[in-house]
């Protein structure tokens, strides 16, 4: 490698010899200099693979907290029932109309959320075995979260299934 040596030009252009004397880079008044410019990377960088760990994650998270959609079908499933329960009926079938309908609605909202981040987890971490041939490495980060996404998803699925089959906070006995 030879020295640099940087000539100011009548025009304000500046010319640097880096490499050696044959070697001139011309560089226009405002942009950075040769050696500070940032080339792209080469290959997918991972940002859609990783934003769709963070999503896994977050679903799984939305499927043990609860949502805003399965909270409104919940209500509605309440109103549902309070509408169909005649008045004179008994007490078990008013329980299970307005509170045993909309118990099973926020399960089942729960367990689609917890299927979901299972599924997007899982498709995260079996995307790179069909990318491009010799491009299997994946980021760590990515890996991580994904595998949270999963094991939320999983746990979400088990109590959504353990609350809609009511093993899990069954309705209480009337009688």
């Amino acid at each position: 490698m030879g020295t640099k040596t940087e000539d100011e030009t009548e025009t304000g252009m500046t010319t640097a010899t880096a490499a050696g004397p044959d070697e001139q880079v011309t560089e226009q008044p405002g942009e950075p200099a040769a050696e500070d410019r940032v080339e792209p990377a080469e290959g997918p960088s991972g940002v859609g693979q990783g934003a769709a760990a963070v999503v896994s994650a977050a679903l799984g998270v939305v499927s043990l907290t609860g949502s805003w959609l399965g909270t409104v079908a919940a209500a509605r499933e309440t109103l549902v029932g309070q509408l169909r329960t005649a008045a004179d009926a008994g007490v078990a079938t008013q329980v299970k109309e307005i509170y045993g309908d909309a118990w099973h609605t926020s399960a089942l909202w729960g367990g689609l959320f917890a299927l979901t981040a299972l599924i997007v987890g899982a498709v995260v971490l079996v995307r790179p075995a069909f990318g491009a041939p010799g491009r299997t490495a994946q980021a760590p980060w990515i890996k991580s979260v994904a595998w949270a996404g999963v094991a939320l998803g999983v746990v979400g699925l088990l109590l959504a299934v353990l609350k809609y089959t009511d093993v899990l906070l069954g309705l209480p006995a009337t009688g």
